[in-house]
């Protein structure tokens, strides 16, 4: 009888101090790619990628491709990258959350990034900012923020 007092006794502050757990925090960011390996993408020789990461089950991410292919031209190669046929991209480098785009030079260093669908206007600027520094009213858009 002793026994099961303090089987319900600790069930009991098991049960307490795990409501007084607060919840675990709010994510505010998805991880993006800082650098990428140009040899893993189409035109590594072009100066300029803009990668789409996207996923057929992904309701906003025919958008976000849409949105990317007039960027295309003899400086800027737009690829997208689904998880179904390039999951070992997706592994590689971390992406979290579809659509994630990441616009990156020949060097691979990623100069802006979004993950959702953009406006066409912010991806529009921020790859006429990375590929023409100063030529944007809004120079830190797709940028992530220092800290």
């Amino acid at each position: 009888m002793i026994a099961g007092a303090l089987v319900v006794i600790a069930a009991v502050v098991a049960l307490v101090l795990d409501r007084r757990r607060p919840d675990a925090p709010p994510r505010t960011a998805w991880p993006v790619p800082v650098q990428l390996d140009r040899a893993d993408f189409d035109g590594p020789s072009v100066p300029w990628i803009v990668a789409v990461f996207t996923s057929a089950t992904c309701a906003s991410c025919g958008d976000a491709v849409a949105k990317t292919a007039p960027l295309a031209s003899d400086a800027v190669v737009v690829q997208e990258v689904d998880v179904a046929t390039r999951r070992d991209l997706h592994d590689r480098y971390g992406i979290e959350a579809v659509p994630t785009i990441v616009v990156a030079g020949r060097d691979g260093v990623v100069r802006a990034s979004f993950v959702g669908p953009p406006t066409a206007t912010d991806l529009w600027a921020a790859v006429a900012e990375a590929r023409y520094p100063g030529s944007s009213p809004e120079p830190d858009v797709g940028r992530a923020a220092p800290g």
